[in-house]
């Protein structure tokens, strides 16, 4: 059964607080100056305020000092961060944190029995006995913007916007975070703010470098948008008070988190991020951490539009393009694996031989500006969505999936750079029209692959790599200039077959069937049911995949290429 929340025991020895009560008392008495960082997104009022009352409940002053009164001026703030006036995107901030501040207060010490409370972000750079960490999954920002009620990084009184959010804020708060993480004196869960979640520093570390060696989920949620359909909803179980279960966030690592706990009552949600920052070669392997640093390359998502609608027609920036126009170090190539597929269903995906590009220019900005709806398949090829086809969409490349499709997308970690070039004149959920960066689209419209050539490099047939006793292993998809590549076992029921990380990281989906358990040479057991996600780190080594149920199963799995770890082609 797909679980919406899979859970990891702490470490043994790992300190858990629950409730404002519990957690006040963990503090040390005073005097002392306590700093508590963490994102904007936190209710810092309502942390300030509860701690404060919970510690005179126990006896200990306490005295506040808020950092977000002292950020510079908005003006300087934006003019310090955003490098750009692109409309659609900013050039991912590099800036330390400190750039959001002239000069730091330097508040009195605190008095005998005392502790001061310095909080919000940055609480870290002002001197302290103790450093805490108070987040909310990035989730919570994005809706929260998204709503009107968030704000960005360094601009407390104003209104939030997506753009700066996604660019800006994230890139500088998780940097700022990871380079926290080694010393860490606590971690405070606050997405119930009545009943946080409290783990300590030396007990979070412990944790994430054993699930840094096992196989590790982490836990799943839909996003709604225009094209939206609703299967997550009715065979997964997600919000079916939603509007629809549009992008399935199975493994985005910037955003994912892994759920540490013993219940539902007592867990913290932890930045999958973390085990890459703290154990980047165990999880991703020595050669592809050298690489990729502690960026975590490879995402697993879902695309729902069963019932909904087509996505845009759109492509990702090449690699030249991302790293000097956007501040990505590495491209955004695609794969989609048709996980279901309507009868009729399609994927739209590269240029048609003979497609115009003077005149495909011209019917993309007479939609955008003039509202003159036109018909991609003028220009772009269509497919059909055969469940268990993979596509590949090298960077660059026109494509969309079709209405009708539960698409597995296995993609290249940078995520927030769909270049739309046609979107079917669709509103938003505001009934505003959506941004149709369409310049940006055209600059990396990958022109030289067309036709037949699309056909035969992008809709590879599945080669047999190694076989067993009812099993075996086939690549789906592999091409030069990505990577990456996409594999898949085939297991009979009740087949167990062999694998070996080898020394880089794998991503596991079942695509079908019940069912595995993954079963390592250190002894560990990890139930994998369909549909659900599951990273293998590169320290694991030899594990198996053991078939669940009466029917065969088959398991997608992503990895890095041994030959491209020097670059992208």
């Amino acid at each position: 059964m797909y679980r919406l929340d899979p859970r990891y025991a702490p470490a043994p020895g790992a300190v858990l607080a629950t409730g404002w009560r519990a957690v006040a008392a963990l503090l040390a008495h005073g005097p002392a100056t306590v700093a508590v960082d963490g994102p904007p997104t936190v209710d810092w009022d309502r942390l300030a305020t509860r701690l404060t009352e919970e510690l005179a409940a126990l006896g200990t002053p306490a005295r506040t000092l808020d950092l977000r009164a002292h950020h510079a001026p908005p003006d300087t703030v934006r003019r310090r961060t955003d490098t750009t006036d692109d409309p659609y995107y900013a050039r991912l901030a590099d800036n330390p944190l400190r750039d959001l501040f002239d000069d730091l207060p330097d508040p009195t010490p605190p008095a005998t029995g005392e502790l001061l409370l310095v909080h919000g972000p940055g609480a870290s750079l002002l001197p302290h006995d103790l450093l805490w960490y108070a987040d909310l999954p990035k989730r919570h920002a994005e809706a929260a913007v998204a709503a009107g009620t968030g704000r960005n990084l360094g601009l407390p009184y104003e209104r939030g916007v997506m753009r700066r959010l996604f660019y800006i804020d994230w890139p500088v708060l998780d940097r700022h975070r990871d380079a926290l993480a080694p010393r860490l004196d606590g971690w405070l869960d606050v997405q119930d703010p009545e009943h946080p979640t409290y783990i300590e520093g030396d007990g979070l570390r412990a944790t994430l470098a054993a699930l840094a060696r096992r196989p590790v989920r982490t836990r799943p949620y839909f996003n709604s948008t225009p094209w939206g359909g609703h299967w997550a909803q009715r065979v997964l179980g997600f919000d079916r008070a939603a509007r629809n279960t549009a992008l399935g966030y199975e493994l985005i690592a910037p955003e994912a988190g892994v759920l540490i706990g013993t219940h539902p009552r007592q867990q913290a949600e932890i930045p999958f991020q973390l085990l890459c920052v703290l154990h980047p070669e165990a999880m991703l392997g020595p050669q592809v951490s050298a690489r990729f640093g502690t960026s975590f390359p490879i995402r697993f998502d879902y695309l729902d539009t069963v019932d909904g609608g087509n996505l845009s027609v759109h492509c990702h920036p090449k690699e030249t393009y991302m790293r000097e126009r956007f501040g990505w170090p590495y491209t955004q190539h695609e794969t989609y694996y048709l996980t279901l597929a309507r009868p009729g269903a399609r994927v739209f995906l590269g240029l048609r031989e003979d497609a115009d590009l003077d005149l495909f220019r011209k019917e993309i900005e007479e939609a955008a500006h003039d509202g003159v709806p036109m018909d991609p398949e003028d220009h772009v090829m269509t497919f059909p969505a055969a469940p268990g086809r993979l596509f590949m969409i090298p960077a660059g490349t026109p494509h969309a999936s079709g209405t009708g499709n539960v698409v597995l997308e296995i993609s290249a970690t940078p995520y927030l750079y769909s270049l739309r070039l046609y979107d079917w004149l669709r509103p938003d959920a505001n009934g505003e029209p959506r941004p149709l960066p369409y310049e940006h689209g055209l600059a990396n419209l990958e022109t030289e692959r067309r036709g037949a050539a699309v056909a035969r490099d992008l809709v590879q047939e599945p080669r047999t790599l190694r076989r067993g006793a009812g099993w075996r292993e086939e690549l789906l998809g592999a091409l030069e200039e990505m990577f990456y590549e996409v594999r898949r076992h085939v297991l009979d029921a009740g087949a167990v077959a062999d694998d070996d990380t080898a020394g880089r990281f794998h991503v596991l989906n079942v695509v079908e069937g019940e069912g595995v358990v993954v079963r390592t040479a250190a002894g560990e057991r990890h139930t994998l049911s369909f549909a659900e996600t599951l990273t293998v780190p590169a320290a694991v080594g030899r594990y198996q995949l053991a078939a669940i149920g009466e029917r065969p199963v088959k398991v997608v799995k992503a990895l890095v290429r041994p030959d491209s770890s020097r670059g992208d082609a």
